[in-house]
Order: structure tokens, then C-alpha cells, then sequence
């Protein structure tokens, strides 16, 4: 069985894969911005609108939450391979308000034939604002049609 070479797909296929990636209607509604995608990475920005908040008037997590799973999502799907959630640890550090930008990086730490670990930090300014742990689970098919 021959081996496949998941970065030779990412570079091969990159633009197919990244207009896949980027159309997430969920992520769109909230006006999350896909603003760095590579292999095994992703960043994200989202400016906090005034119903995005908690009853303190802080930033909800759910919102948090939401900024962070999509760059998960984008960095462990960059090989062309469809993968899917499994498990997400999250911590939330500090509160953000209003007009505050928020930028989200995944980062992959390790992937194997079927798991993918990965980093996700959340930012405002140079603070750190939550830090969420998420392990994917890499499926059998591409969503792409790969060269033969």
C-alpha cells in the first residue's frame, strides 16, 4: 500500500480545500474571518457585536467557543481529509466587551491515520483569553477528488 503524502494533497489541492474550509455558514453568520490558512494551521478573527454578550456584558463562551472550533475545524481538515470533532477541553482566562477583536490560532500538534491533536489559543491584544485542547477524528474519505 502506498503511502500518501497529506502535505503533497494540501499543496496540491490548496485551493480546492480552502474554499471548502471557509464556506461555513455557521461561522460566516457571526462574522468570523478565516485570516491565515496553512497545513495544520488556521487563524481566525471576529469582532465582538453587542448580542454576542453574556448578561455581565462580557463576551458569551458560546461565542468564544464558536471562534476556536471553527480554526479547529480549518486546520484539521487542511489534508483534504474529512475530519470531524471528538473531544474539546476549553478554558476561558479573561473577558473580552463589544468592538473588541478576538483572533483564534489553531495549531497542530500531532496527527496520526486517524487522529489529529490540536492547540487552540484565543487572543484580545497581546492577552490571552482562553485556551481550548481539541482532538479530531480523521474519517476514510477525502471531500476532494484526489489524483490518481
Amino acid at each position: 500500500m502506498k503511502k500518501i503524502d497529506e502535505y503533497q494533497i494540501y499543496e496540491n489541492h490548496y485551493e480546492q480545500i480552502f474554499q471548502q474550509v471557509r464556506n461555513d455558514p455557521y461561522a460566516q453568520s457571526l462574522g468570523i474571518q478565516l485570516t491565515k490558512f496553512e497545513a495544520g494551521y488556521a487563524e481566525a478573527i471576529l469582532e465582538v457585536q453587542e448580542y454576542m454578550v453574556n448578561t455581565f456584558g462580557t463576551v458569551h463562551g458560546a461565542v468564544i467557543y464558536a471562534l476556536a472550533d471553527h480554526v479547529f475545524s480549518v486546520a484539521c481538515n487542511a489534508y483534504g481529509k474529512t475530519s470531524v470533532g471528538l473531544s474539546t477541553t476549553i478554558q476561558f482566562i479573561e473577558a473580552a466587551k463589544p468592538g473588541d477583536k478576538i483572533i483564534a490560532r489553531a495549531t497542530e500538534l500531532k496527527r496520526n491515520f486517524r487522529t489529529g491533536f490540536y492547540r487552540i489559543d484565543i487572543y484580545h491584544g497581546g492577552n490571552m483569553i482562553a485556551t481550548m485542547d481539541a482532538v479530531s477524528y480523521r474519517k476514510d474519505q477525502y471531500f476532494i477528488e484526489l489524483d490518481d
